[in-house]
């Protein structure tokens, strides 16, 4: 009799942890599981504006998928996937391959939203992955060269839009790493220029006043620009434009302004609304017996007009149930409905202090930026246990990774 085969797409937060615990609760020969990834590294999402300013070393954010699964249990493909015929239940890959599967879990993560802006596409640079993030950090270098030949000083103006979460801890990062890093490369950094561009009254808009104040605070001490309730009509090579028809001049916009669920999905024939996977409770594609999706490009709605946010939080929290369905679809057994429960959110503000909020208590200052790093050991320990802790502070490798990254002529 063939076992069952049971393929992931995706190695994000959704697709790891749930190829983990598939490791963890299927019985010896129960299943074959095939996790499909475009890259060989894990990234820590949450991590990646570190990468912007090479505060942390490439494979603390981006860890090898072969080193994090155990090969006996799971079978690691990298590759990029093209299409899903979901008839004939194969997964097709570039370059031609297919991948037969019975049991099948989307989980593909995100694209940038750019509200069709002018210019964001061709001209931003954007933090939504590894190599992304790279690019940024490759930016900057090239800018401090280019700045030593024309002494231009919109190179060294680095202009962040969106003052969410990922925004000011980029802020944060790029504040507390770029004096360091201008030194390495004979930059002043007094020269060096930090704006902050938010359409919203203020940055941090969902959070209570109080953090709202602290984070303001904050950033105006690290010398940052925040210009709050002005929204981005343009981006051009050389500048930023915001209403009404202001100009910023600036080689380097980095947009952290929203994610939209991943459009490759859209021509597989699955149920697509607001332009994401419809999931039902099981977390099974509507009205599919045997395709899963979770994270960002679905669409789980928490009632009836709600549905759950884009966040690596609700990643995580629905991957273990999700492998749970997968094992109780191949054994005939009944599913477990998800149910979400928020448990909080908090940002790093730069190296040392953070801001957020965890069950009804505000957390700000060294508490905050302590409660971040709790927050990303946790992860650590879910997805390796305590060996990966130690090997990711102690023992990890410091070589950089080489990807390849967009270039702007400019």
């Amino acid at each position: 009799m063939n076992k069952p085969k049971v393929v992931i797409l995706g190695a994000g937060y959704g697709g790891m942890i749930t190829s983990k615990s598939l490791e963890k609760l299927l019985k010896s020969g129960e299943a074959d599981v095939t996790l499909i990834n475009k890259h060989e590294y894990h990234y820590i999402t949450t991590q990646l504006h570190k990468t912007v300013v090479g505060t942390a070393a490439d494979r603390q954010i981006a860890m090898s998928i072969p080193e994090l699964i155990t090969p006996s249990k799971t079978r690691f493909l990298q590759s990029a996937v093209s299409s899903v015929d979901i008839h004939k239940q194969e997964v097709h890959l570039e370059g031609g391959d297919s991948v037969q599967y019975d049991y099948l879990l989307i989980a593909l993560g995100f694209e940038v939203e750019t509200y069709g802006t002018p210019g964001i596409k061709e001209n931003a640079f954007q933090i939504r992955s590894f190599r992304s993030s790279k690019a940024i950090y490759n930016q900057i270098i090239k800018q401090f060269n280019l700045y030593k030949q024309d002494q231009d000083p919109s190179r060294l103006t680095f202009v962040v839009a969106g003052g969410g979460f990922t925004g000011v801890e980029l802020l944060g990062e790029l504040a507390d790493g770029l004096p360091k890093l201008c030194a390495e490369h004979d930059i002043p950094f007094e020269k060096v220029k930090i704006v902050a561009i938010e359409a919203a009254p203020s940055v941090i808009p969902f959070f209570p006043q109080q953090s709202i104040e602290y984070t303001t605070e904050v950033l105006e001490k690290m010398n940052i620009e925040l210009i709050t309730g002005r929204k981005i009509i343009e981006c051009t090579p050389e500048k930023v434009v915001i209403d009404p028809n202001i100009d910023i001049p600036t080689r380097t916009l980095i947009w952290s302004c929203g994610v939209k669920g991943n459009s490759i999905v859209h021509n597989w024939g699955l149920p697509i609304v607001r332009g994401k996977i419809e999931v039902d409770s099981y977390l099974r594609v509507k009205n599919m017996k045997n395709v899963f999706s979770l994270g960002d490009c679905s669409l789980f709605m928490k009632d009836e007009k709600n549905a759950l946010a884009p966040t690596a939080q609700v990643a995580l929290q629905q991957a273990p149930i999700c492998a749970k369905n997968i094992i109780a679809s191949i054994r005939g057994e009944s599913l477990k409905a998800f149910d979400y429960h928020h448990k909080g959110s908090v940002a790093s503000i730069g190296l040392k202090v953070g801001v957020g909020k965890v069950g009804s208590v505000r957390l700000s200052g060294l508490i905050g930026g302590f409660m971040k790093l709790v927050i990303e050991a946790r992860y650590l320990f879910n997805l390796g246990g305590p060996s990966l802790i130690l090997k990711q502070h102690f023992g990890v490798n410091r070589a950089p990774i080489h990807a390849a990254a967009k270039s702007k002529i400019n």
